[in-house]
């Protein structure tokens, strides 16, 4: 019965992702929050970046606390939060109370549950720990894809404000109601084809987080892989409206294309960390991402398929360190203390959001142009490769 159990575990973890991965549809909610507030667009864009600024703090703060609260509570937490965040964000008419709801408080809730279906899904597949996360966050990346759509047809058909009421309530429901099989695995507990394997396990993890120096490679290639990755993201339609002068429908249609690829990327990153030295898997990435660049440097006007494969490869390339970064995080230091862990290396992706959203943009006002994004990108992915090939593996203790 516990052996059969640990199955629901991936795809109930996939469901919470996929309520959770909403934040990244904001762009559906702006223009008709414009216009019944009174927003322009800068002040729009605030309450997405408030909320991904509390998802990514409160993440590593929650690390040090399920430990003591317990994953079904952590989980119920948060998914209350985020429900609650969308709810007070439709009765919202000022953007103060925006930015508070939405911002702060579905902020906030995101970043409490987002690594208890991680954590829960690793515990039961020892065995398949990347595969397993990387399916499981497979939700959050291909959530704008479902999520987006609906949400639009709701705003048509009934407005903002009752469609931020009915995805805080259904949310709060969904996560509240699969908290209950957020737990982790009995004492001891091993799945029966690998029970010598995991039970008779000897290897010995470095002491101190801080102390680590695989710690510090990972952190700095985490945060060379998401700033790059981000930074596509948010010029992936204007690149191409721009550069290869393509319509605005052709390249919002794009961008769905884009998020498959940072979707399917999470569950093969995840295999291949599992099965390859990470610091190969990891000079992979970048590899493409120097791909893609140079794809992108030698583009114009009309080049459709160059920048279709090179944004498909940056989205790719982000996915796989979604993927890659908590899996490595398990491999390098001890399990059991993987909440605390990963939350401080996930701050590798709050820094690299935070530089990676203004970057690109700065370029682009000081020169006039995209063209020395992509050279900027180079850059940092043959820093990661250096990075990855002298740093990124388990310290000799």
């Amino acid at each position: 019965m516990v052996n059969q159990r640990r199955w629901l575990v991936i795809p109930l973890g996939m469901i919470v992702m996929l309520c959770l991965g909403t934040v990244y549809a904001w762009s559906i909610f702006r223009k008709p929050l414009e216009q019944e507030i009174g927003l322009n667009a800068t002040a729009s864009l605030l309450p997405y970046t408030f909320a991904l600024f509390f998802y990514s703090l409160l993440m590593p703060i929650t690390g040090f606390y399920i430990p003591r609260l317990g994953t079904r509570r952590v989980t119920a937490i948060g998914g209350g939060l985020v429900g609650l965040g969308y709810i007070l964000a439709s009765f919202a008419d000022s953007l103060p109370l925006l930015l508070l709801s939405y911002g702060v408080i579905t902020g906030s809730g995101i970043g409490i549950t987002y690594g208890v279906p991680l954590l829960v899904s690793s515990r039961w597949f020892p065995d398949r720990k990347g595969l397993a996360v990387g399916l499981t966050i497979v939700g959050f990346g291909l959530s704008p894809i479902i999520t987006a759509p609906l949400a639009n047809w709701l705003i048509t058909t009934y407005g903002v404000r009752l469609t931020l009421r009915v995805l805080g309530v259904v949310f709060m429901a969904v996560i509240l109601r699969i908290a209950a099989a957020m737990g982790l695995p009995p004492r001891n507990w091993s799945p029966p084809s690998k029970v010598s394997e995991v039970v008779g396990s000897t290897t010995v993890y470095p002491s101190s987080l801080w102390q680590s120096r695989a710690f510090y490679g990972l952190w700095l290639c985490y945060s060379i892989g998401t700033l790059i990755g981000l930074s596509a993201i948010g010029i992936s339609s204007p690149v191409g409206q721009e550069v290869i002068k393509i319509s605005p429908t052709v390249a919002a249609g794009s961008v769905a294309l884009f998020a498959v690829f940072n979707g399917v990327s999470r569950p093969l990153f995840g295999w291949l960390a599992d099965r390859f030295p990470p610091r190969y898997v990891a000079i992979f990435s970048y590899v493409l991402i120097l791909l893609a660049c140079i794809l992108m440097a030698n583009s114009t006007v009309g080049q459709v398929i160059n920048y279709l494969v090179a944004f498909c490869l940056f989205w790719f390339c982000l996915g796989g360190w979604l993927a890659m970064a908590p899996t490595i995080t398990l491999q390098f230091f001890a399990p059991e203390q993987y909440a605390q862990n990963y939350g401080i290396v996930f701050t590798a992706y709050g820094c690299g959001a935070l530089v990676g959203t203004l970057l690109a943009g700065r370029i682009r006002d000081l020169f006039g142009s995209y063209n020395l994004v992509f050279s900027a990108m180079a850059v940092g992915a043959i820093v990661g490769i250096l990075l990855a090939w002298t740093m990124l593996k388990p310290d000799r203790v």
